[in-house]
C-alpha cells in the first residue's frame, strides 16, 4: 500500500493484518516505482480507496465486484463499473442500466457516476484498485488481491445479511475464495458479466436488482434506491 494513504477508519481493523504483510509492502514499493518512472496510473491518487470511503463497513449491504479500474484517461475514480461525471457511459455499465430499466422500470441514467449507490452501502469493489494507462489487468498479482480479499471477508463476517452481486467468472471466483461465504446467511446472486460479449448470455434478464432489494427488506434492511 502506498505511503501516506489513509485507510478509512471503519475498515482499519479488518485490513490491519493484510496491510502489514510483505505483499502489501511490495505493492506500495511497486506503485511508488511506477509513478517515479513516469507511468500514468488510474485512478489518480486520493481516489483509489473511494469504494471504502463511501461505503463504511458497518453500512455495507450490497457488494458488486469488478476486476480492475478503467484504463482510459478521466474514467476511473475508485468505484467498480463507475466513471466520472461527463464521461461517456461504458458498454458494460450501459448494459447494467438496461437491466435496471427492465427490472425496476427506472429510466436509463445519463451519468455513469455510481456514487449515489456507494453512499447507500453498495460496495463497488474492484479486485485490483489501480491500473496503468492503456494496459488492462497490468496491476493484477501485485498485492491488491490480498487486500480486496480481506475486504470481501470482512463483509462476509458481518452479522447483518448482505447481497453479493457476482457478474462473470472472475467475481464468482473471488467471492468463493472467502471461506464460508457460499453457505452463509448472505445472498449470492450470479450472472454472466454485463460486457457486450456476454450480457445476452444471462445478465440481461437476471433481475438481480429487484431480488437484492427483496432480500434486504425481508431481513429488515432498507432497500437500495438504484436511481443515479
Amino acid at each position: 500500500m502506498e505511503n501516506g494513504v489513509a485507510i478509512p477508519a471503519s475498515w482499519q481493523g479488518a485490513l490491519k493484518a493484510v496491510l502489514a504483510a510483505p505483499k502489501s509492502r511490495a505493492l506500495g514499493q511497486f506503485l511508488t516505482a511506477e509513478a517515479a518512472s513516469g507511468k500514468t496510473i488510474y485512478p489518480p491518487r486520493g481516489t483509489r480507496l473511494a469504494a471504502l470511503e463511501l461505503a463504511p463497513l458497518d453500512a455495507v449491504k450490497v457488494v458488486i465486484l469488478g476486476q480492475d479500474p478503467y484504463h482510459g484517461a478521466g474514467q476511473a475514480h475508485g468505484l467498480s463499473f463507475s466513471v466520472q461525471d461527463g464521461v461517456r457511459v461504458p458498454p458494460s455499465l450501459a448494459n447494467i442500466y438496461k437491466e435496471l430499466h427492465s427490472d425496476l422500470g427506472l429510466p436509463r441514467p445519463v451519468s455513469g457516476n455510481l456514487t449515489p449507490w456507494a453512499r447507500q452501502g453498495v460496495l463497488l469493489l474492484n479486485a485490483a484498485l489501480t491500473v496503468e494507462d492503456g494496459r488492462p489487468a497490468s496491476h493484477h498479482g501485485k498485492g491488491w488481491e490480498e487486500i480486496t480479499d480481506a475486504v470481501v471477508a470482512a463483509v462476509a463476517a458481518k452479522s447483518e445479511p448482505c447481497v453479493f452481486l457476482l457478474w462473470g467468472n472472475h467475481a464468482r471466483k473471488k467471492a468463493h475464495s472467502v471461506p464460508g461465504l457460499a453457505n452463509s446467511h448472505h445472498l449470492l446472486l450470479t450472472a454472466p458479466h454485463p460486457s457486450p460479449l456476454s450480457a445476452h448470455a444471462g445478465f440481461l434478464g437476471c433481475r438481480h436488482f429487484s431480488q437484492a432489494n427483496a432480500f434486504l427488506e425481508a431481513n429488515g434492511r432498507a432497500a437500495v434506491d438504484w436511481r443515479v
